[in-house]
């Protein structure tokens, strides 16, 4: 077994975290040579009790730094957008400044009234709402291309065909792979159980180890210890600290030659915490073990290539990037995808079948048995160009300004406590409000029009990691507004005063 360094192992995370050099590591942060900005604060346009208007971004977000410094509220910034030269270049004169209220436009659910107030949409990491595009694609398609595709000898099968796999090049091009490592699946879930049923079954047996994190959804826990209840495999679990990042340094003792594989999630969804996914990647080769990574809350806020991270495997979900329900993606390396069996069997994933033999499809094909959720494919395709079009640097330079002034505003609430702080965070916000029930905070909330979410997330081991059985969360996108902020906090005032 190769040994590996406590000590290497932190300085590649550092290296990560702050490339030494002044050049942008391929998705760490900011250079240390930035200069620090203090965090934005909290200024609503108005008292706590009545919804403020819109107002501009606050601070200049052209040159943020990786762990901006305690500013004038007491509390930590949050980055987690790409390297600061790019952001700087989206904010110059070359590319204009992000403008949220044409991006709403593109959003017709957003009009919507709850209660008789305006929708405002705070569950995105649960699921995103879905721009015009899109929508726009899906009704093109059922109207002019609706078909079966491959085989077919019409136009409209061509028609699809050619549809269905252009939608499969327009996610290669998102995650920086070739069309030929992609397989449409129905989401992450089933593309991680796709994974432990096919590879992990090929290459996992008893004594072997499964490494994850304390953050993970059950959709990277319950499929690894399915397998390893079946194989005699057994789960190793890396710590999380007290402000929900992962303990890197105690990585290296989790690892030996019994490690096949380290399944971790890009971001949390319970907590929002960034993951240094490269360090674990090194971890995992140090060893001989694979590495799927779970990107379904990164992909809309990160940009991701996964030729650079070097990853094994990588899934997401189209709902959580402005795409249709029941659509998403596996990623795998292409020599992988060659030595693994199929996991389902039935029409589309053969080459040629008898009673006595059955020969199989190339990949990606021969992991798609059956007629695939063509139409929302379309449309997946469609949302990932339109979200390339408007930008993920300009997006995410955006949402890091959203997210430090949700954050200051929500630690002006008296009682509300936010589970996970960790310095590089997503645009989650994990909260509890002292003496209130998570539901019951929910429910008032929506009853002034705003939608979060309330309960464990899917995310329970890490939620009972803080001591909770619950949280709200409050999970932010590129259409949400400082001013839907504003009437966020404002409730949560009114309700923690009814306490």
């Amino acid at each position: 077994m190769t040994s590996l360094d406590v000590e290497a192992l932190t300085r590649l995370a550092n290296q990560i975290l702050h490339d030494s050099n002044g050049e942008p590591s391929p998705h760490g942060a900011a250079p240390s040579s930035a200069t620090p900005t203090a965090a934005r604060a909290y200024v609503p346009a108005s008292l706590p009790d009545s919804p403020a208007p819109g107002h501009q971004l606050p601070g200049d977000l052209s040159t943020p730094s990786f762990f901006d410094e305690v500013g004038a509220t007491g509390h930590q910034g949050f980055y987690f957008a790409p390297a600061a030269p790019e952001l700087r270049t989206a904010s110059s004169s070359t590319q204009p400044d992000f403008d949220v209220h044409a991006v709403r436009r593109e959003f017709p659910i957003l009009a919507e009234r709850v209660h008789g107030k305006p929708l405002v949409w705070l569950d995105n990491a649960a699921t995103t709402q879905k721009p015009r595009v899109v929508i726009d694609r899906l009704t093109e398609f059922y109207e002019h291309e609706n078909s079966n595709v491959h085989r077919g000898a019409h136009t409209l099968a061509a028609r699809s065909t050619d549809a269905y796999e252009g939608a499969r090049a327009s996610v290669a091009r998102f995650l920086g792979a070739q069309p030929s490592e992609i397989v449409w699946t129905r989401g992450t879930t089933e593309a991680i159980n796709l994974v432990a049923q096919t590879w992990g079954r090929a290459n996992i047996g008893r004594g072997d180890e499964i490494v994850v994190t304390h953050l993970e959804h059950h959709a990277n826990i319950v499929p690894w210890k399915l397998l390893a209840d079946e194989v005699g495999a057994r789960l190793r679990v890396v710590p999380v600290d007290d402000v929900g990042q992962v303990r890197l340094d105690a990585l290296p003792a989790l690892l030996c030659e019994r490690t096949k594989l380290i399944a971790v999630a890009q971001v949390s969804n319970a907590l929002g915490t960034v993951v240094p996914v490269e360090a674990f990647v090194a971890a995992a080769r140090s060893v001989g073990a694979k590495v799927l990574i779970d990107g379904a809350q990164s992909v809309a806020h990160l940009a991701v290539d996964v030729t650079a991270l070097d990853a094994d495997f990588f899934v997401f979900s189209g709902h959580k990037i402005f795409g249709p329900t029941g659509i998403g993606a596996l990623y795998a390396k292409s020599e992988i995808l060659d030595a693994i069996p199929p996991w389902q069997g039935g029409g589309n994933m053969i080459r040629d079948v008898t009673f006595d033999s059955v020969q199989y499809a190339d990949p990606p094909t021969r992991f798609e048995a059956g007629t695939g959720n063509i139409a929302d494919a379309v449309g997946l395709g469609a949302g990932l160009d339109w979200l390339s079009a408007l930008g993920l640097p300009a997006v995410a330079a955006y949402e890091h300004g959203l997210l430090e002034y949700a954050t200051s505003g929500m630690e002006s609430v008296p009682g509300l406590r936010i589970i996970g702080t960790a310095p590089n965070k997503a645009s989650v916000l994990s909260f509890d409000l002292a003496g209130q029930d998570p539901v019951e905070v929910g429910k008032a909330l929506d009853r002034e029009g705003i939608a979060v979410r309330a309960g464990h997330h899917c995310a329970q081991p890490i939620l009972r990691r803080y001591g909770y059985e619950a949280t709200v969360r409050a999970s932010l996108a590129l259409y949400n507004t400082h001013a839907e902020i504003d009437h966020f906090v404002s409730v949560l005032h009114r309700i923690a005063r009814r306490r």
